[in-house]
């Protein structure tokens, strides 16, 4: 799955590059950097191979959310719509700029559905955040005609799905804004960094001063820099960005990897009746980080994890429905509004009534859900033995249900 899997001399002579020069920041230093731009070119890299307007590089996906969204103009007491199965950041970024994260059920692609958001929008909805989880896509063309229908923001949490597509479209291209993980268990790795993306001059504009304490960025002088509006500290090194720009570079090599051993192991589990996949909604543009399959039961699924573990083949199987990280029902800290800096009331209030909160339905889903992560360094002959271990495990747990039936 991730791109560190295969780290080697092109990275190597990417960071060696910043290393000749010892100007390891991505402003300013214009002698001595010796015309290396390492997060210049990247950004010019990221523009041509996902087919958008600008990029801005930024230190994480988390600080790429919180950029995106500020220079989308959200704000105090705005509400923004995200799905119940993502990762903490999402919300973490929403309530940094002020704004109420409200959350709403996944259906079987994982992501937002678009039924929940349509009943989720009141007067204060700004904006609509799709998280396209574990390398696939949300319903871009019903949450589109959704922000269109409503005069809403429509701002896309690739940061899982780098390199991914819907209908021949780069995920985080589609809506006003997009943002992308590269930390270092992502398909493409800077080790720590980010990217939002934009067709929107104005919202470049807005990104690239926000990300950098405000500076205008204008002029070759850095101390002259004026600063129209308020901003952050969220930069990259050009360390980090030459680490990304080799990866970049090998995304096309890391893809056909992964969809290979994915489309392996998925014929493999395919074997038994009872097990049914994600829906996809653009097959050809999953990146196939995961493959995400979902059992009968929760009682079936939690049996076979038990197995697997016995087993000691548990590793890389993962099963969000207990992770504190990426599914709603563990987040006891944002249920209960545990937070270092004060929370405006309306955070607080909205935050508080979540443990109260009817997500049922997505209980349903991700209650039954198993995501095996994609290794780029499997042989055929470890895939297959892979999934023959799961269907064996699978068999197991099953005639045993059956057998107590």
């Amino acid at each position: 799955m991730p791109g560190f899997e295969l780290f080697g001399p092109e990275e190597r002579k990417e960071i060696n590059d910043v290393m000749e020069t010892g100007i390891l920041m991505r402003y300013g230093f214009d002698g001595p950097r010796k015309g290396i731009w390492k997060s210049k070119e990247l950004e010019a890299e990221l523009c041509k191979r996902l087919d958008c307007g600008y990029a801005q590089l930024v230190s994480s996906g988390t600080a790429a959310n919180t950029t995106a969204l500020a220079a989308l103009g959200i704000g105090a007491g705005d509400e923004v719509i995200l799905p119940v199965f993502t990762f903490v950041a999402s919300f973490e970024s929403v309530l940094t700029v002020g704004a109420v994260p409200v959350f709403v059920d996944v259906d079987e692609t994982l992501t937002l559905d678009p039924a929940a958001v349509r009943r989720a929008i009141t007067p204060r909805t700004k904006c609509i955040m799709p998280v396209h989880m574990c390398g696939a896509m949300a319903d871009m063309d019903a949450l589109m005609a959704i922000c269109k229908e409503h005069n809403l923001l429509l701002m896309e949490d690739a940061c899982q799905s780098f390199g991914g597509r819907y209908k021949g479209k780069y995920l985080g291209t589609i809506g006003h804004a997009g943002t992308f993980s590269f930390d270092f268990v992502k398909i493409v790795t800077c080790a720590e960094g980010g990217a939002v993306v934009t067709n929107s001059e104005d919202v470049y504009t807005k990104l690239d001063g926000y990300s950098d304490h405000g500076h205008d960025h204008k002029g070759v002088d850095r101390g002259a820099d004026l600063h129209p509006f308020i901003g952050y500290n969220y930069r990259i090194s050009e360390l980090h960005s030459a680490i990304g720009l080799a990866q970049v570079r090998k995304l096309d090599q890391f893809l056909a990897i992964q969809k290979k051993n994915y489309q392996q192991l998925k014929s493999i589990l395919s074997t038994l009746p009872e097990v049914t996949f994600r829906t996809i909604l653009d097959p050809e543009g999953n990146i196939c980080t995961f493959l995400d399959w979902f059992l009968p039961t929760e009682e079936a699924t939690r049996a076979l994890l038990a197995e697997l573990r016995q087993q000691g083949i548990l590793a890389g199987n993962m099963y969000w429905y207990e992770h504190n990280w990426h599914y709603i029902r563990k987040w006891d800290h944002l249920k209960n509004a545990t937070a270092l800096g004060k929370l405006t009331d309306a955070q607080q209030k909205a935050l508080l009534s979540l443990d109260k909160a009817d997500f049922s339905a997505s209980d349903r889903i991700m209650s039954r859900c198993i995501s095996t992560s994609i290794g780029l360094l499997w042989t055929e002959e470890q895939t297959k033995e892979k999934g023959e271990k799961i269907v064996a495990a699978i068999r197991k747990v099953l005639s045993k249900e059956k057998a107590h039936a």
